[in-house]
């Protein structure tokens, strides 16, 4: 979940609408009362701050962000017009792990998130990845075996790391090149059915070991797939 703290309304749905539209969940608040309170109730995989905010401004949230124990290791993106090399290095020097002026693109952003949502988990708990797990499917590393609804699943090499990739990103949608490059270790500009190929073998066999279960491998028209269960 990214949760994003932007007092423009305009500027604040247009970058919920893009993140969304990327296969990322994320919420907005106009300033730091909200913010925090959603922070209680649920912390968040990121935060995205603007500077210039009504009453604390967000490197005043930043500050509060850092000495919280439940927040401290969350990461920071600062979104601001304000952009000049003094004040994003007084943004990273307060503790933010990423600077992006506006405008920005939305690309550009949402290719960002992304970055930093994977720096987090591999830096925060590499351990957790031996075992992964999103609804019916689960995948052990170390023994190097998966399973749909308690039935092994019969897969190839390259298909167990489609799956193991997708699990670990889980919830996120990863593009085809992002897949290419981290499954198949090969950089591709251009057309290719390799990734839409295995995805569709492994929905079969997922499928095939428990119905349904092929489902939760998802498309994200325009981006290429992600996993998750469906939403409640």
């Amino acid at each position: 979940m990214i949760y994003y703290v932007e007092d423009d309304a305009n500027i604040r749905e247009l970058a919920l609408y893009a993140l969304r539209q990327a296969g990322l969940d994320a919420e907005g608040f106009p300033d730091a009362g909200p913010f925090f309170s959603a922070c209680a109730e649920a912390p968040p995989d990121l935060v995205l701050l603007d500077i210039m905010l009504p009453g604390v401004d967000g490197l005043g949230i930043l500050s509060e962000i850092r000495a919280n124990a439940a927040l401290r290791d969350v990461p920071v993106m600062m979104l601001t017009a304000k952009g000049t090399e003094y004040d994003k290095v007084t943004g990273l020097d307060a503790g933010a792990d990423d600077y992006l002026a506006k405008p920005f693109g939305m690309m550009e952003l949402v290719s960002r998130c992304n970055a930093l949502l994977r720096r987090a988990r591999r830096v925060s708990a590499p351990e957790a990845l031996a075992k992964l797990r999103c609804g019916c499917i689960e995948l052990d590393k170390a023994a190097h075996e998966a399973y749909a609804g308690g039935e092994p699943l019969d897969l190839t090499l390259k298909e167990f790391d489609l799956l193991r990739m997708l699990l670990q990103e889980r919830g996120h949608a990863l593009s085809r090149a992002q897949l290419l490059e981290s499954v198949w270790n090969i950089t591709f500009i251009g057309e290719t059915r390799t990734v839409d190929a295995h995805v569709q073998t492994l929905r079969r066999k997922l499928n095939d070991a428990r119905p349904g279960a092929g489902d939760l491998v998802q498309t994200v028209r325009g981006v290429g797939y992600r996993i998750r269960e469906a939403s409640r």
